[in-house]
């Protein structure tokens, strides 16, 4: 039985709560957010790699402003491996065609796996093993396996799986010799729900948090968007990328993993974060630091603050500030109560009603 996977980089997304650093030609994933050097793009296939074995066997999908980025950041990657969306219609069509392109390659047997680009990964280790448990269940019986983060507190910013009958196990020695993970149906997605309901989900012990990223045979995948996506699957295969105008904007979730009966959760523990705005950067980096300080900064009186400047040799300087994001990115400052970055897209959108502003996005 082949077992070995065929990593996909979802990387079309613009991460526009990370406003001003990512804009229109550089998305979040193209960012190095904690000061390493690397982005997040070239951290997610550096760790796949090691799963693919090769950059023969990774393939990323990405939108036709980013795909010379996508080149630049990861020059190893074979040309023909790059799928170039010619517009973004959300994550159903990206899945749908890049299952098409691997099935036409490899054949329907071929194990592939989906994973965003912008994530965070604390415990390699623990993730390579879970994904290894993930692709021997995905060839072994007809599934479609998705990850389940083991959830630290009651998130309202997450959807949420709950888990159903559990199935079985991956044994040890299928994952690294390490501890078995259970293997469960999954019984239900929820959207995010409001505080009070994630923290009922919390309670029962039966949900995680939808980590979007999925592992399954490409022909099982492919058989059920034509039984519950077909106005997706069937102009993909007729037409190719050419098709996209004309496909629905919809999410992997929504058009195929809310409708499937091969659902299945694996519960993870591996340290993840989907960065999804600028407070991600207090949860990995504070420690026992009063600010978050990822630029040169001079404050009297401050504290509960995350800082950033893409400049090294800018410095911010605050007085008497608590609880403030301040961003400084080329023609740019942002500042920002914590409590409010998800309302930076808003700003955005204020921006593009500007037509002297629209050049800032």
């Amino acid at each position: 039985m082949d077992t070995s996977l065929i990593p996909v980089i979802l990387a079309g997304g613009k991460g526009e709560r990370f406003w001003p650093l990512s804009r229109k030609d550089r998305p979040k994933q193209f960012l190095s957010l904690d000061g390493s050097g690397k982005s997040l793009l070239q951290a997610t296939a550096e760790r796949l790699l090691d799963l693919s074995g090769s950059w023969s066997k990774l393939w990323v999908i990405t939108s036709a402003l980013l795909a010379q980025g996508v080149r630049e950041q990861l020059p190893e990657l074979p040309e023909e491996n790059l799928l170039v969306e010619p517009e973004g219609r959300d994550t159903a069509p990206a899945v749908a065609w890049g299952t098409l392109e691997i099935a036409r390659r490899y054949g329907d047997d071929a194990v592939v796996g989906f994973f965003p680009a912008d994530h965070w990964i604390e415990d390699q280790e623990a993730f390579q093993q879970t994904i290894a448990a993930a692709a021997q269940l995905a060839a072994s019986a007809a599934s479609i396996v998705t990850l389940g983060i083991t959830p630290g507190y009651a998130s309202t910013g997450y959807g949420y799986i709950e888990q159903g009958e559990q199935t079985g196990t991956a044994t040890p020695s299928e994952v690294g010799g390490k501890a078995a993970l259970p293997i469960y149906r999954v019984s239900r997605f929820t959207e995010k729900p409001d505080r009070e309901t994630a923290e009922q989900f919390l309670a029962t012990g039966r949900f995680s948090w939808n980590s979007g990223m999925f592992v399954f045979r490409a022909g099982v995948v492919l058989e059920e968007l034509r039984t519950h996506a077909l106005e997706i699957i069937s102009l993909l295969e007729e037409q190719g990328s050419a098709a996209y105008s004309h496909l629905p904007k919809k999410s992997i979730d929504y058009a195929l993993m809310e409708k499937t009966q091969l659902a299945y959760v694996l519960p993870a523990a591996f340290g993840w974060d989907d960065l999804g705005d600028w407070n991600a950067l207090e949860r990995l980096m504070k420690g026992d630091a009063q600010n978050v300080e990822l630029a040169t900064h001079v404050g009297l009186d401050t504290q509960g603050g995350i800082f950033y400047a893409a400049d090294g040799e800018e410095v911010i300087a605050t007085i008497g500030l608590d609880d403030v994001v301040v961003v400084r990115d080329r023609n740019v400052t942002l500042i920002v109560n914590k409590d409010r970055t998800q309302d930076i897209k808003k700003l955005l959108e204020l921006l593009r009603a500007d037509p002297k502003l629209e050049k800032l996005l």
